[in-house]
């Protein structure tokens, strides 16, 4: 007789000793319609934020020379002098700011750059405030260190879309505040800071003492021209000792989701600490990874151009069939990569979630995992080509048109 496989009885007590903070993060709502729809055939998923297009092969293969050139070793903590300096002379180039290496830390993923920003700022039970609906990472990282956030409501207006609130963001302002966390183009709702409004944050910041952790990731994905073609950033409007920390990744721009891998800026005198935060936490990112992003930030703005070119084409086929049915409440976004909007008579986001999936082979992210703000909303990704997103649009204009 063969002997009853052994199963593993996990104790009830081992919880009862889990720190609260890491027992109470919510699960994601985006993760659950994913595990819900991505085994479906034909199936198009637009769930997460990011494109279907792979990191270029001139990418990939800095990547390979560098493993066949034995580079796997224990590396700068910082990052490789190599690439921090391709990180100065890009922003350089963008921001017409100092082109000084010493500013930029290279990170194990723009999530890791946010965690530590928040690591250098926050101490539990000091308070952030974050702009909402908003991307749920920053706030659970802030909780994670036994900080709260307080989530200030965007205003929304059917013609303008999303707009910050200065007086209800400085109403949020208490004696435990320490960090504003700003990110401008937003995800999941599209909206774009103006130089007024980041003027206007930077001077809450200073009158009360507080950090701004400024996350700009989708600069570069801004359709409402200006010269340069970027957002506005709070590099076009502080000064060198405002309390700033820039928090970044390669994985947009450069189709580098995957990799995890991006960079925060702050004052050089920050240098040491930050490097401290970096080396107990990952003990800095793989050489042969940095030497891809090298050639990513040095070779890489042709393809930048025509990801953002994409990305407009995209979100234009995907509105511009929506808008007619009368069904949705949708502004078209100035920047980032999502369509954030409601539909007529749906209240539930994620029931209705998950009923894309089953009726119309769609998978989009509910509203509600985007906090405060976000239930009446649905979330879709269109950074995909036009033959995609177009049989995407046809797919939801009939489902709305049932």
């Amino acid at each position: 007789m063969s002997a009853e496989p052994a199963r593993f009885i996990s104790p009830p007590s081992l919880l009862d000793h889990v720190r609260p903070q890491a027992l109470a993060l919510p699960e994601s709502g985006i993760v659950e319609v994913m595990n819900y729809g991505r085994e479906r055939p034909g199936m198009i998923p637009l769930w997460a934020g990011e494109g279907d297009l792979p990191t270029p092969s001139f990418i990939s293969e800095a990547a390979t020379r560098s493993l066949a050139a034995g580079e796997t070793f224990y590396t700068w903590q910082r990052g490789i002098p190599e690439l921090r300096a391709a990180i100065a002379r890009y922003m350089a180039r963008l921001y017409g700011i100092p082109d000084d290496p010493e500013r930029f830390f290279v990170t194990g993923s723009g999530m890791q750059a946010i965690q530590i920003a928040l690591a250098a700022t926050l101490s539990a039970g000091d308070e952030i405030i974050v702009p909402s609906p908003a991307w749920p990472n920053a706030a659970a990282a802030a909780e994670v260190v036994g900080a709260q956030t307080v989530f200030v409501p965007f205003a929304y207006d059917s013609a303008r879309g999303f707009a910050l609130d200065l007086d209800r963001l400085e109403d949020a302002v208490s004696p435990r505040t320490r960090v504003i966390f700003i990110n401008s183009p937003a995800n999941p709702t599209g909206f774009v800071a103006s130089h007024e409004t980041l003027r206007g944050v930077l001077d809450i910041a200073r009158r009360h003492g507080l950090w701004i952790v400024a996350d700009e990731i989708y600069g570069r994905f801004y359709y409402e021209g200006g010269e340069n073609g970027l957002a506005p950033s709070f590099h076009d409007v502080m000064e060198p000792e405002d309390r700033v920390l820039f928090v970044q990744t390669f994985s947009k721009n450069w189709a580098m989701t995957g990799w995890r891998m991006g960079w925060i800026e702050a004052h050089p005198v920050l240098g040491d600490v930050l490097e401290n935060l970096i080396q107990y936490s990952t003990s800095g990112v793989a050489a042969f990874m940095q030497r891809a992003g090298v050639a990513a930030l040095d070779r890489g703005e042709s393809f930048v151009a025509h990801q953002i070119e994409r990305a407009r084409r995209g979100r234009d086929i995907v509105a511009d069939a929506l808008l007619p049915t009368n069904r949705v409440r949708l502004v078209k976004p100035p920047g980032a990569l999502y369509l954030f909007f409601g539909v007529e008579g749906e209240r539930d986001m994620r029931s209705l979630a998950l009923r894309l999936i089953d009726e119309a082979n769609v998978g989009l992210a509910p509203g509600t995992a985007f906090g405060p703000g976000g239930e009446d909303f649905i979330r879709l990704c269109f950074a995909r080509g036009e033959v995609q997103l177009a049989e995407v649009a046809d797919r939801l204009v009939r489902w709305l048109n049932r």
